[in-house]
């Protein structure tokens, strides 16, 4: 079985090529290496890839969204699944950078799925829970509305959503879309809290408490975002003509991946200095433009769909996560 993973560099790629090449697969990585975050920490993700895997994995330097390179970089390639986690991430950076979102997030999604379509394989694709908007019904469910989305990344994320039930209808491509909430670990994002806000704490700076500290998310560890994708990978779809989750009669499918539980932000941030040793200073901010205060996800319908559970709750992850970095940050 090989599968191709795009955005293989990145901080769920890399998991889920580390898991795929675990159990004896081949992946071929693809990824353009954009510099929106540390280029060496996406450099190092491929090495350990290497180290572990050899030959297994396959890496491909090209931009999803160029269609003629993309085109070229695959020919000689064959592959029986496309797990496609590449994207242009970050909601504060679309309202700065909204071009880059078209690029990557609408143009490319749509040359992916035209690669499914014309190889004739089942793709899973990452979405996320920014589609939700300022729902304040909670928990989110896949049935729930996601056409008010407060944000130019999650409007690109809700629109490929649409894109792949156009194709999962018209051309019977088997199409999964994943919502993740909150994703945090190992080898994580330096974007993303986690991370901003254990580097400050250990060099005694001060962290930026948005809405002043009044939010909550559904923080969900890496394993348990692996074991969501991988079940989705091993089980497409079927074109049944059924109702799927997410509203579909066609064979794609949504689903919600999340701990299944909203934290406070105060309490992540207390789990953070505990796991560090260290007090933060914590700076109150006000709510930043295209956020949302809370985030909660049901995930129902992929625990009866595909025995998904969430394993690892706040308290187990975040150690980890601490651990990982300390170490990680004294090697750069």
């Amino acid at each position: 079985m090989t599968t191709l993973v795009t955005g293989a560099a990145g901080f769920i790629g890399f998991h889920l090529a580390d898991r795929l090449l675990a159990r004896g697969e081949a992946v071929i990585g693809l990824d353009n290496f954009t510099p929106y975050y540390l280029p060496k920490l996406k450099e190092d993700r491929i090495a350990e890839l290497e180290r572990r895997h050899g030959s297994a994995f396959t890496l491909l330097r090209t931009d999803f969204a160029d269609h003629t390179a993309l085109g070229e970089a695959l020919r000689s390639h064959n592959f029986d699944r496309v797990a496609h986690l590449g994207a242009q991430p970050g909601v504060r950076y679309s309202i700065e950078n909204p071009r880059a979102y078209a690029h990557s997030n609408l143009t490319g999604h749509l040359n992916m799925l035209e690669i499914a379509r014309e190889r004739g394989v089942p793709m899973v694709y990452a979405s996320s829970s920014s589609v939700y908007g300022g729902n304040d019904s909670l928990p989110f469910r896949v049935e729930d509305r996601a056409d008010h989305p407060v944000s130019l990344y999650a409007a690109t994320k809700r629109a490929d959503e649409l894109m792949s039930e156009t194709y999962a209808h018209l051309y019977r491509v088997p199409l999964t879309g994943l919502r993740f909430f909150t994703v945090y670990g190992p080898w994580g994002r330096p974007d993303m809290a986690p991370w901003l806000f254990t580097e400050a704490i250990l060099a005694g700076r001060p962290i930026k408490v948005f809405n002043n500290g009044d939010m909550r998310r559904d923080f969900t560890y890496i394993d348990d975002i692996i074991d969501g994708v991988a079940a989705t990978l091993d089980n497409p779809p079927p074109d049944d003509g059924r109702l799927k989750p997410g509203g579909s009669v066609a064979a794609h499918r949504i689903y919600n991946i999340g701990n299944n539980r909203s934290e406070a932000l105060t309490r992540f941030i207390d789990l953070i200095e505990e796991a560090c040793g260290k007090r933060a200073i914590r700076e109150m901010h006000p709510m930043q433009p295209g956020d949302v205060k809370d985030t909660y996800a049901d995930i129902g319908a992929i625990e009866r769909d595909l025995g998904f559970t969430s394993r690892t709750d706040l308290d187990k992850g975040i150690p980890r996560f601490v651990d990982w970095l300390r170490a990680y940050l004294a090697l750069t």
